[in-house]
């Protein structure tokens, strides 16, 4: 990520400096890449300092730059973890700095995909308000819709990108493996349900999930959802059975008729 929001800030004409711990060239067209010896230096001249590193290693990050003795009241130091908020940077405070965090919500695996992924997304915002300033700035800048985050908020912000993006993969290997042990051709099974998932995304962007559920427990159908639940292993059961009750809320929001629902929610939550 830290890669290719430097590539879509380089783009949008700001200039991007990449402070990395053993001399590499950044992504063509993703401004200077430069090594230790020329850390502070590069500090002392940027506005922006953003840490893009794994969780564990943002607090040491922050001791790094504040071991530079670069960083003073004109600078905003960013970090672009989704969990943490400006506390992580806390051995920063002395230096004057403003401190938050800019979480783009987009799935990036390749920096040179970023500039297009990170249009149109939106991003959670929160910190000190001079660096949250800077962090809608900097979002707007690359297309971004910026959010603020209240205090508190990002553990479950975040548990719910999790469960969007990486769960629904976990999901979708999970019931390819389920067609696969069905019967269904293995050299089909890994792509024929993305056609489905598509659709589904385009349902809840033109309606939300309320306007978007349709199937068995959608139409109140309990027979299928029965026959799901008995072709199904214990663990996977499992997951139908809770992902299921999710999926009736809904389906009770979309109006499903009572008497629907208590029979759905009663083989939903029988024992086979």
């Amino acid at each position: 990520m830290g890669a290719g929001l430097g590539l879509a800030l380089s783009r949008r004409g700001n200039e991007v400096t990449h402070l990395v711990r053993n001399d590499r060239p950044a992504p063509s067209g993703a401004g200077l890449s430069i090594g230790i010896a020329a850390w502070r230096t590069a500090v002392a001249h940027a506005s922006t300092v953003l840490i893009a590193t794994p969780d564990a290693a943002i607090a040491t990050a922050a001791g790094v730059l504040n071991h530079l003795g670069a960083l003073g009241r004109q600078h905003v130091v960013l970090h672009l973890s989704g969990l943490h908020d400006r506390s992580v940077l806390a051995i920063l405070a002395d230096t004057g700095a403003a401190l938050g965090s800019l979480h783009p919500l987009q799935a990036v695996s390749d920096p040179y995909t970023a500039p297009a992924r990170l249009e149109g997304a939106f991003a959670g915002v929160e910190g000190d308000p001079r660096a949250v300033e800077c962090a809608e700035r900097l979002a707007r800048d690359v297309g971004m819709t910026p959010v603020r985050l209240p205090p508190g908020s990002k553990p479950g912000y975040h548990a719910a990108a999790a469960m969007t993006s990486n769960l629904t993969v976990a999901l979708y290997a999970l019931a390819s493996r389920i067609a696969a042990g069905a019967g269904v051709p293995s050299h089909e099974v890994e792509r024929m349900y993305l056609g489905l998932l598509r659709g589904t995304v385009e349902n809840l962007e033109a309606g939300g999930a309320v306007a978007a559920l349709t199937g068995a427990i959608r139409r109140g159908d309990a027979d299928t959802v029965a026959a799901h639940l008995a072709a199904l292993a214990p663990a996977d059961r499992e997951i139908y059975r809770l992902l299921g009750l999710e999926a009736l809320r809904l389906a009770a929001r979309a109006g499903l008729a009572p008497a629907s629902l208590a029979e759905v929610r009663r083989r939903l939550e029988q024992d086979p």
